[in-house]
């Protein structure tokens, strides 16, 4: 159950946009619909604060890389923005704003007496961002979303819950948000409730929403290990697909909302579905030993596919799928990108175990082994950028025709001070 209350004036910038009035005149502002103003509630009772928030458990930054006079900020939550042109961190005493190419430093917020935030979910490039305290003094209570507008520089509104909000997920049309076996989704203009949905135990708050122009595609976890849900709002139609034997880890989903593609709890299959009919359409490989998916993101132009994980690679797989129309095979040149890699037994397939014609990454990227990334593609042609939960920022390049190691193009730690930029 949830109830909803919004503060005075709480109309939204309607041409809002983090830029300095400068860089204005060179990118497009985004505009989002105007909130009406809610009764507020009588408050729920706040339950203890979170000191493990799902997904984005604090990991300190090793002592031996953080200089005695300049502590560095613990990172409780880190994201991309819809587009992947900005990403958000949220640390123990406030949140940061940064652009990835280039990489800067878009803005800051510091709270003081505390003030961690477990979640950060950004709309966009525009004023409005939905919040939730976490860490072990949270500046919100965390069965709160807190929708802040940093042109006023405070929160416009809030929607209340009586357990932890696990993750939070923006459309400029709507809100998602996610707990631990429940999903809601919102209106936008004025926070009315519109749909319910029941899920499976969620802890890391999985949920995906498209964001092209159309209509609403989200995908949840189902009511089944290994199931996923898909709501198509348009056509009111709900579609189950059984995606893996063990439960979910991770999925994403294309901007336009029509592949998903999803990994289970084992960590060596990628698998992409089509969201209209459920039907798999390919399954890549990302290696033989179980690991841990933190990640996966399609490309754009959905020709490509970037997984992280726990062994400390990122691997990028070629898709065969056209995204105009999911279920069909592109037309491959003599200058197309080369295709995912095949094991050099896939000749006897059929004889020996599956894994002998599995289709393997055309291209990799190594870090650190255990620890915590997430990946997205840049803007620039074949590029990904890679951030580490200890606040590392990668910037490389692949070769979509040769394929293998990926060129670093850019490296920065995003906690260090200001002035080390």
């Amino acid at each position: 159950m949830a109830t909803l209350s919004a503060y005075p004036s709480p109309n939204p910038n309607p041409n809002p946009n983090f830029l300095s009035p400068t860089e204005q005149t060179n990118q497009s502002q985004e505009s989002l619909p105007q909130m009406q103003r809610q009764p507020s509630p009588d408050p729920e009772p706040n339950p203890t604060p979170n000191t493990n928030p799902n997904f984005h458990t604090p990991l300190s930054t090793p002592p031996e890389a953080v200089p005695p006079a300049a502590q560095l900020p613990s990172l409780l939550n880190l994201s991309f923005n819809q587009d992947h042109c900005c990403f958000a961190a949220g640390i123990d005493h406030g949140f940061r704003i940064y652009n990835c190419d280039p990489f800067r430093e878009i803005f800051r917020r510091d709270f003081d007496r505390g003030g961690g935030i477990g979640v950060v979910e950004m709309l966009f490039r525009c004023n409005i961002l939905a919040v939730v305290g976490g860490g072990p003094d949270p500046q919100y209570p965390p069965n709160k979303v807190m929708i802040w507008d940093d042109h006023q520089s405070r929160c416009i509104g809030e929607l209340s819950f009586r357990s932890e909000v696990r993750s939070v997920r923006l459309r400029r049309d709507r809100i998602v948000v996610v707990l631990e076996q429940k999903i809601f989704v919102y209106n936008f203009a004025d926070l009315k409730l519109l749909h319910q949905i029941e899920t499976i135990a969620n802890p890391k708050g999985l949920c995906a929403v498209s964001q092209g122009a159309g209509s609403l595609v989200l995908v949840c976890p189902g009511l089944q290990k290994g199931q996923v849900r898909v709501e198509h709002y348009a056509s009111k139609r709900t579609k189950f697909i059984m995606a893996h034997d063990s439960r979910i880890a991770c999925f994403a989903l294309t901007q336009d909302g029509q592949l998903l593609a999803t990994a289970s709890t084992k960590g060596t299959l990628v698998r992409i579905y089509n969201t209209v009919d459920g039907c798999l359409l390919q399954e890549v490989r990302r290696g033989a030993d179980r690991a841990e998916i933190y990640s996966l993101a399609f490309s754009s132009n959905a020709q490509w596919l970037a997984v992280s994980s726990d062994k400390g690679t990122v691997h990028v797989f070629s898709l065969k799928i056209n995204a105009g129309s999911p279920g069909t095979d592109r037309s491959r040149g003599a200058s197309d990108p080369v295709t995912s890699s095949h094991s050099s037994l896939s000749f006897i397939k059929g004889v020996l175990p599956k894994y002998f014609s599995s289709e393997w990454s055309v291209a990799q990227f190594r870090l650190v082994e255990g620890s915590q990334y997430i990946v997205a593609f840049g803007h620039q042609k074949n590029t990904v950028v890679i951030l580490g939960i200890d606040g590392s920022f990668y910037r490389c390049q692949f070769d979509p025709v040769n394929g293998g190691e990926m060129t670093q193009l850019e490296y920065h730690n995003f906690l260090k001070p200001e002035a080390a930029f």
